[in-house]
């Protein structure tokens, strides 16, 4: 799902003689000839690869559990390797602890279950440190209809890919004066040109011949404006996959009304579009329970559960591991364990057309320990 494979090329054949760094960024990849966001993990001594395991709060040791015991049961070649991302304060910001960056760097990828935010005070999100950390600048959220769980509308696949390290997100905030918050949406060509061509290059390997840049061009003339340029220029890269522009607007109304419109389109937008459009996406299929997600970066990435920690069921056997199980076999894919994650993927998709061992959110009755029985059941 997640290999790309095409080599980008540069976009201009002159240069001037004093270069900006968006140009040095665009001859490193020409040059180099580097592969974006190519898994580089090597086997243990024992034949599997070690994986960082982030189990997150609330609920998410229970459904952290249920990928343990269905990984085993599928002999995956994957040693977990548990780390803790409770905040510390370095330099005055908050920062992940030094023995899960090492983990990561040192493994490549993590899967992470949901961790807990304050709203409105507190640490800054823990997920948007993470992204920050380790420079996860793609988001890829697959939403796919399953069987089992009826939905408004059938047949939706749908495959969005955000970009994750600035816009609105970029934490950029300072008080004016008092009453007055100024946030200012950071837009530069070097994310953008990285995330668009990642998205060409995903395309190709999923087999999807179009791809699409959504977008407010028409309000922020300056910032999407160098978003769309880019995306028309890096598309000239990819001739033989079609490329058009579409605004956030028209993309929210359509998807709601005929989300068949997209089931061949791969769609890219900047950080903020990314997010909303992509958890009416997830609501389309029946909610973040049901929904992967992968934080992609080019030395390492995190695949992750998108949803709550859920701390009012929390302890309770009640949570639906399927988000943070299909986010494991993006991971799988991502690895180029592909096998093992079709294995998987297969015995969860049939236990939930099944319809028996549904958990509450899903209107079932089943336990977290039910549901992941069944699963290996199937394996």
């Amino acid at each position: 799902m997640f290999a790309a494979r095409s080599v980008p090329r540069s976009l201009f054949a002159a240069r001037p003689l004093v270069q900006p760094r968006a140009a040095l960024f665009r001859r490193a990849y020409a040059t180099e000839q580097k592969k974006i966001a190519e898994f580089k993990g090597k086997k243990n001594a024992a034949g599997n690869y070690t994986v960082t395991f982030i189990e997150g709060d609330g609920i998410g040791p229970e459904i952290s559990k249920s990928v343990r015991a269905i990984f085993a049961a599928a002999k995956a070649p994957i040693e977990w390797e548990s780390v803790d991302v409770t905040p510390i304060l370095k330099d005055g910001r908050t920062a992940i602890p030094d023995k899960a960056i090492t983990s990561v760097k040192k493994n490549l990828v993590a899967l992470k279950g949901p961790l807990a935010t304050p709203i409105g005070k507190g640490h800054v999100s823990l997920n948007l440190t993470l992204r920050r950390t380790f420079n996860l600048f793609a988001n890829v959220r697959p939403c796919r209809s399953i069987a089992g769980y009826k939905t408004a509308y059938d047949d939706v696949n749908t495959i969005l890919i955000r970009e994750n390290t600035e816009g609105e997100y970029s934490g950029i905030e300072h008080i004016v004066v008092e009453g007055v918050v100024q946030s200012i949406k950071l837009i530069t060509r070097e994310a953008s040109e990285r995330v668009l061509r990642f998205a060409f290059q995903h395309a190709e390997s999923i087999g999807r011949k179009k791809v699409r840049a959504v977008h407010k061009a028409t309000i922020m003339k300056m910032s999407d404006g160098l978003f769309l340029s880019t995306a028309r220029e890096v598309s000239k890269e990819f001739p033989h996959i079609e490329f058009d522009a579409e605004l956030l607007d028209n993309a929210c109304l359509k998807m709601t009304t005929n989300p068949n419109l997209y089931s061949d389109i791969l769609l890219v937008m900047p950080n903020l579009y990314g997010d909303i459009l992509s958890d009416l996406c997830a609501g389309l299929i029946g909610g973040l329970g049901l929904t992967p997600s992968g934080n992609i970066g080019d030395e390492c990435s995190i695949f992750e559960a998108v949803h709550g920690s859920a701390p009012d069921i929390a302890g309770k056997d009640l949570a639906n591991p399927t988000a943070l199980l299909l986010s494991s076999v993006m991971m799988l894919q991502h690895m180029g364990l592909s096998s093992h994650g079709e294995k998987i993927q297969k015995a969860i998709f049939a236990t939930l057309a099944e319809g028996k061992y549904l958990t509450m959110d899903l209107g079932g009755k089943a336990t977290n320990t039910d549901f992941t029985k069944a699963v290996i059941s199937r394996l």
